[in-house]
């Protein structure tokens, strides 16, 4: 099995107290399907952030749109890995996922 980074980027955690509870109930039903195959449950990323490019600092994230959080699973390949982030509570509220392998550094 190898490490899979998921990156969401959009979604919504939701507007008020009551959308906020019923996202991180989603969270918790698809974190409990996954079991053991949850490395890093992860975390959102915070709305300010900077970008390097050409030796020098700009403000605000590299990518369009950015990226919004991650989570990092195990599984047996790309495509298992895929499969396991259809269930991701961000798809619900219009966000994306990216998945990456993690390669081992040598």
């Amino acid at each position: 099995m190898a490490n899979y980074l998921l990156l969401y980027s959009g979604g919504s955690a939701g507007t008020t107290p009551a959308e906020r509870e019923k996202v991180m109930q989603a969270w918790g039903g698809w974190f409990g399907k996954l079991g053991d195959q949850i490395v890093d449950a992860g975390n959102p990323f915070g709305e300010h952030a900077k970008n390097l490019a050409n030796g020098a600092v700009h403000d605000g994230a590299a990518g369009n749109p950015p990226a919004t959080g991650y989570s990092i699973l195990k599984a047996d390949s790309l495509n298992s890995a895929a499969e396991l982030a259809k269930g991701c509570p961000v798809l619900q509220s219009g966000g994306k996922i990216t998945v990456y392998e993690i390669t081992p550094a040598m």
